[in-house]
Order: C-alpha cells, then sequence, then structure tokens
C-alpha cells in the first residue's frame, strides 16, 4: 500500500479536482436541465406527451448509451499522452475517434429508425405509443450531431480543458427553450407539432452546438499546436480497434447502468400512463443530482490517467481519486437533503396533475435514498477508467444491474404488483452492489504491483 496523502497535498488535489470539474458539472446540469425543458414542455401540454417523450427518451438513451461510453476512452488516452508530453500524438488520434464517432453515429439512426415500430411488440400501453413514436422520428436526425458533439468535448476534457462542455451546454439550452416550445405548441407561425415538435427541436439543437464546437476548436489557440483539423486522414483499422478495445467495455459498463434506468422506464410504461408520467418526473429530478457526481467523475479519470501518463504512481493516482470522492461525499449530501425535504414542491413544478405529482413525489423520496451509493459507483467508475481498467469493471455492472438491481426491481414492481416503487427498490439494490464493489476495484487496482503490471503506453497512431 502507498503511504496516505498528506493533508496539504489532498488539499492542492481538491482544488485543483473541483476547478476541473466546475466547468464540467454546469456542463452536464445544463444537459439535465435540457430535459428537464422537454419534460416540462411536454407535461405542460399534456399527461400522454409526457408519457411519450418519457418512453421515446427511454429509447433514445437504451442505443445512445453504448456509442457514448465507448467515446469515453478518449479522455484518459489523450489526458496520459498530454502527461507524458506527447501532444504532438493527441491530433491524429483525435481524426481517427471522429470517423469512430461519425460511423456509430450513423448507426444509431438506423436503429432507433426502426426502433418506432417496435413499441408495440414490447407491450408499450396504447396510449403512449403514438407520441413515443413521434418523438423517437423528430430526435433521431440529431444522433450522429450528438456521436460527433461526444467526441468534441471528450479532446477537452482529456486536455484540462472543460469551459467548453459548460458554454456548448447552455448554449443548447438556449436554443432549445424557445424553439422547443414553439414547435410542441406551435408558435411564431409554426404548426403544433407535440411530441413530434419537441424531438425535432432537440435535433436542431444537437447540429448546433457541434457546428459552434468545430468552429471553436478550429479558431482557439489552445489547440493550434495539435493541428486537429490540418487534414483528413483516412480510416485507420488498427487505431479504431485500439480505441473501441479501451472503449467498448466502458460502453457496455454505462449501458449496464443506464440501461437500469431506461428498462425500468419501458417496464413501467407497460403499468399505464400515470405510472410512466410520474416515474419521468423523477428520473429526470434524479438525472439532475446525477450530472454533478458525474461531471466529477469525469475530472476524476483526467486526474488518474494525467497522473498515470505523468509516473506519479500509486499515491498520486490514489490522491487524485480521494479528492474526487471527497468531493462527490460533499455533493451528494446536498442533493439528499433536498429530494428529502422537497420532493412534493418540486414534483408540482412538472405538472398540474395531482395524482401524478403524488406519485412522483413518494418516488423521489426513493432517490433521495440512493444519491450516496449512485455518486460512489460513479466516482470510482470514473476513476478505474482513468487507468484504462475497464473490462472488470464491465463484469461487475453486469452482475449488480442487472443480476440484481432488475431482477429484484421486476420482481416487486410487476410480480408483486408494487409497481414504480418497486422498480426504485431495485434501482437502490443495484446501485449499492455497484458502489461497493467497483471501490473494491479501484482500491486492487491502484496497488502499485497492479500499475506496474498494467500497460501504461497511452493509445497512439505511431504518428
Amino acid at each position: 500500500m502507498s503511504p496516505p496523502a498528506s493533508p496539504a497535498r489532498l488539499r492542492d488535489e481538491v482544488r485543483t479536482s473541483a476547478v476541473l470539474a466546475a466547468p464540467l458539472v454546469a456542463g452536464h446540469l445544463a444537459t439535465g436541465l435540457i430535459g428537464f425543458v422537454d419534460n416540462v414542455i411536454a407535461g405542460r401540454h399534456g399527461t400522454s406527451t409526457l408519457a411519450g417523450v418519457a418512453v421515446g427518451t427511454a429509447m433514445f438513451w437504451l442505443v445512445m448509451l453504448v456509442p457514448m461510453g465507448t467515446l469515453m476512452a478518449l479522455p484518459p488516452s489523450v489526458s496520459q499522452l498530454d502527461g507524458a508530453g506527447r501532444r504532438a500524438e493527441v491530433g491524429p488520434l483525435f481524426r481517427q475517434a471522429l470517423w469512430l464517432a461519425l460511423g456509430l453515429g450513423l448507426l444509431l439512426f438506423v436503429l432507433l429508425t426502426l426502433g418506432r415500430h417496435v413499441l408495440e411488440p414490447m407491450g408499450i400501453a396504447p396510449e403512449v405509443r403514438p407520441d413515443a413514436a413521434a418523438f423517437l422520428g423528430g430526435i433521431r436526425w440529431g444522433v450522429p450531431a450528438l456521436t460527433l458533439y461526444f467526441c468534441l468535448r471528450y479532446l477537452c476534457d482529456g486536455l484540462h480543458w472543460t469551459l467548453p462542455t459548460m458554454a456548448f451546454g447552455f448554449g443548447g439550452l438556449l436554443v432549445l427553450l424557445p424553439l422547443g416550445y414553439a414547435l410542441t405548441f406551435g408558435a411564431f407561425g409554426l404548426p403544433e407539432g407535440g411530441a413530434g415538435g419537441l424531438g425535432l427541436a432537440s435535433a436542431i439543437m444537437m447540429w448546433s452546438q457541434v457546428a459552434g464546437f468545430v468552429l471553436y476548436l478550429a479558431w482557439s489557440p489552445r489547440f493550434r499546436d495539435m493541428r486537429l483539423f490540418e487534414r483528413l486522414d483516412p480510416p485507420r483499422r488498427r487505431e479504431i480497434g485500439t480505441l473501441l478495445r479501451t472503449g467498448l467495455p466502458i460502453g457496455v459498463t454505462v449501458a449496464m447502468e443506464g440501461g437500469l434506468f431506461v428498462v425500468t422506464a419501458l417496464l413501467i410504461g407497460r403499468i399505464g400512463e400515470l405510472e410512466v408520467a410520474a416515474h419521468q418526473i423523477a428520473i429526470n429530478v434524479s438525472s439532475l443530482c446525477f450530472m454533478v457526481p458525474f461531471g466529477l467523475a469525469e475530472a476524476t479519470t483526467v486526474r488518474v490517467g494525467h497522473a498515470v501518463g505523468a509516473g506519479r504512481g500509486s499515491s498520486g493516482v490514489r490522491r487524485a481519486a480521494l479528492a474526487g470522492l471527497v468531493l462527490v461525499l460533499g455533493t451528494q449530501a446536498l442533493s439528499a437533503t433536498a429530494l428529502l425535504g422537497g420532493h412534493e414542491a418540486i414534483a408540482t413544478i412538472y405538472t398540474h396533475d395531482m395524482a401524478v405529482a403524488a406519485l412522483a413525489g413518494s418516488l423521489l423520496l426513493l432517490a433521495a435514498a440512493f444519491q450516496f451509493p449512485d455518486g460512489i459507483q460513479v466516482l470510482s467508475a470514473g476513476a478505474l477508467r482513468g487507468l484504462k481498467d475497464t473490462r472488470v469493471p464491465m463484469f461487475i455492472a453486469a452482475l449488480a444491474y442487472w443480476g440484481i438491481g432488475m431482477p429484484l426491481g421486476a420482481g416487486l414492481g410487476l410480480g408483486l404488483g408494487w409497481g414504480p416503487r418497486g422498480m426504485w427498490l431495485g434501482l437502490i439494490a443495484g446501485l449499492t452492489v455497484a458502489a461497493v464493489l467497483m471501490a473494491a476495484r479501484f482500491v486492487r487496482s491502484s496497488r502499485p504491483a497492479a500499475l506496474a503490471a498494467a500497460p501504461g503506453t497511452p493509445v497512439t497512431n505511431g504518428a
């Protein structure tokens, strides 16, 4: 075991991690607020619209989670190159990552196009299907933009420059707010599109974000030495394969966790309109809370990866992870307190339907219970990504979420008839098991002997 970090060095690391994470957290909160805007607009349009958007959003993220997680191979790869003083290799790596992102985006467009036709076989309630199909039909046009956007922001994150994530996150919010309202309700001469109009507005927002991000990277002096867009490299199998070997286990791990929530929403969609609308409110609030530890986890990935690249050993790696844990415990305490004290008031922001608000409020109490395990598991997974330890966490996620969380939730919610509350108890169980196992894995992987045995060379194309 490495010696414990001194209080002064730990304080410095906490400060560095907080500065790095603050724009990431703000950017993720902006993304969460985009979901909030979607749900408030849909809820004000009608309970059926909100239920349709809930199911459509669940299906959208069900196919999006693996590509999003796969592209998370980029930040640790870039941070290790940067920590080792090899910035010249970042540009060629980035251009291969763009090809990967584009290919994934086009594949997902096809899957979402087909997904609109499987709502009935999935058993989604008949009154929910039309709006869900309309939402998917609109938002699918933005999928290639979203995968490219992830690639662009992960490059910046890996280089310790996280302000663009915040700026373009809030920029997207400014686009969606008026456009989503106009296309949903019909305003400024536009027709009333309901759930389909809201999906199309989200797609337009995604393309505006990626266009702005490309212009920023092309013109910013900060990235000039890496020559990101100096030429159009053809796709290279070896480099893309290296990214996939690191990224696919991350993608599967992210999909295991996110899929737990997504499939929960789809199963609740089999019960009825009121239940799925209440669940959507509670899960949207929980997602907003999750954006804070998620941003801290991404910062921890970068800090751990940089410590590996700079050769700081076990003590430096663990100090980076411990700093993230200190921050996460503080933020999760705040979110749990807010949910416990304000669950009823929060639910009424979304809907005028008191039956929906009452059920959503009770689910928010359960959301308060999983704030700490959720924060610890995502922070531990982020620290493991910084070590490029991605395969074992994938199996941990499979066990915790799908071996324990989903069977328990489905058994309680559908088998015993506990409804959404039973499904949420399954979520709590899965997240708790994941938190314990992920943290234990990081302790093992960050030992001096384990670090010495791990592959330490950053991803490169040999340029």
